[in-house]
């Protein structure tokens, strides 16, 4: 396939764009990452030209521009226009977007494009027995919201810093079930350990308006236990690790969390 830097970016090739964007970090977004390369290059274009285009769209990031991180200045027009789709439209175009990037690593419907091994592209099967009951389109939109969530938070639980991707879990604040319109959304998850996300979905924890984790009295009630108090306690009322772009936890979803799924007795 002819790679040149002339190479007309479609739809398609947007919407690729953008879901990588969704899920690189802001230092890796050069034409030198081994994904970048990877990716371009089923893309049939330049490392060049698909990193350029992650910058441009880093330009366009709010949570950049509030941190002084300017990306390029070649935003162009319909840069602008698709991202502003894509932002307002996550619910389909995240599903749609990771629907593209899997059928450019394979047609195989039982896999899942995964990027949490930094150096690399992998296809893995789905990562519980929830995805794999779903339907494909589910299945993708989960898909895409777990990558873009723990790569947002630099594959670790935001709140011990435990690093194994098997362990980690995309903690949805507002309940997947009740909310479908934020399912998808980055700023509506937290990486979390398998446990902190239990507690977090169970109500025994939460995070307060400064992102400091509380523990409800609910958990207290089983102490003294020494490994659980070990797993809670030294994070209580320290602030969680902040995630990396366009996923720094939503302040109205939290409140949320707080006001009809926090224990408070």
């Amino acid at each position: 396939m002819v790679k040149a830097s002339n190479v007309p970016w479609t739809r398609e090739h947007f919407l690729i764009a953008l879901n990588l964007y969704c899920k690189l970090p802001f230092g890796k977004l050069h034409k030198g990452n081994p994904i970048i390369i990877e990716v371009a290059q089923k893309m049939g274009r330049t490392p060049s030209s698909l990193a350029m285009k992650l910058c441009n769209f880093a330009s366009l990031d709010p949570v950049q521009r509030a941190r002084g991180i300017k990306g390029l200045a070649g935003a162009t027009k319909q840069d602008r226009e698709i991202w502003q789709e894509f932002q307002t439209r996550l619910t389909i175009l995240g599903p749609e977007s990771e629907q593209i990037l899997h059928d450019l690593f394979t047609k195989n419907e039982t896999e899942e494009v995964d990027f949490l091994q930094r150096d690399k592209v992998r296809l893995v099967a789905p990562s519980g027995p929830t995805e794999v009951q779903a339907t494909v389109k589910v299945r993708r939109g989960q898909q895409f919201f777990r990558q873009a969530v723990l790569n947002a938070y630099d594959v670790r639980c935001c709140i011990s810093g435990i690093n194994i991707p098997r362990l980690l879990v995309a903690s949805h604040i507002k309940p997947w079930g009740k909310f479908p319109d934020d399912r998808l959304n980055p700023k509506n998850g937290l990486c979390l350990s398998a446990l902190h996300d239990a507690a977090f979905d169970a109500g025994l924890i939460t995070l307060d308006d400064a992102l400091n984790v509380v523990l409800s009295k609910n958990l207290r009630r089983f102490f003294p236990q020494a490994s659980l108090e070990q797993n809670f306690v030294p994070f209580e009322g320290k602030p969680i690790r902040l995630p990396e772009k366009l996923a720094e936890p939503d302040g109205d979803f939290l409140g949320y969390h707080r006001d009809h799924i926090f224990l408070k007795s």
